[in-house]
């Protein structure tokens, strides 16, 4: 009996040592801060990027496959995706192809962009378009051509070679954000 009570003892004894080991490693992974990431279509889920939309008065689906985003370093995001806006008229078909969530300021081609949701799309002669969820123009700027890129794909966001500084294409198409100040 006192055998079985000493097993039993130390059994208990080893289960909490054992848990109290990984709620400090649960600890530490959750202090260690986060590092500013580019986000690929593969991270992006419907947990932080709707399945559907909301957009001038009907819901569009979103295509998962074609988003991309950024993460900064204290969890806020920036992410876009396109949209299969079949059901829209064509006029708002041409200026509205994805959908913009940002959690911070952004600047986009030297334009302020205050947190929210909004409509975008890349239009023939280099513009770029940002709409509010009526589909009102906030502002139109220029987009490039990026006849360079190895492997266009319909939407992404990739890194530029200063520090913050975030590229979003469609296709070759692209303008530059970051973070405003």
């Amino acid at each position: 009996m006192k055998v079985r009570l000493t097993l039993v003892l130390f059994a208990s004894l080893l289960l909490i040592v054992a848990g109290m080991a990984y709620a400090q490693a649960q600890k530490t992974m959750e202090a260690a801060p986060a590092k500013e990431a580019v986000l690929k279509a593969a991270d992006i889920t419907p947990k932080i990027f709707p399945e559907k939309v909301f957009f001038r008065g009907q819901t569009a689906t979103t295509q998962l496959r074609n988003t991309g985003g950024v993460r900064y370093a204290d969890g806020f995001f920036v992410l876009a995706g396109l949209v299969d806006n079949s059901g829209y008229s064509t006029g708002l078909r041409e200026k509205y192809q994805g959908y913009l969530i940002n959690e911070v300021t952004v600047e986009i081609g030297g334009q302020t962009l205050k947190p929210g949701a909004y409509g975008f799309g890349f239009l023939e002669g280099n513009k770029f378009v940002v709409m509010d969820l009526g589909s009102n123009d906030l502002y139109q700027i220029t987009s490039v051509n990026d006849a360079e890129i190895k492997h266009p794909v319909p939407l992404q966001v990739l890194a530029t070679s200063d520090a913050g500084k975030y590229r979003l294409y469609k296709g070759r198409d692209y303008v530059e954000f970051h973070r405003a100040k």
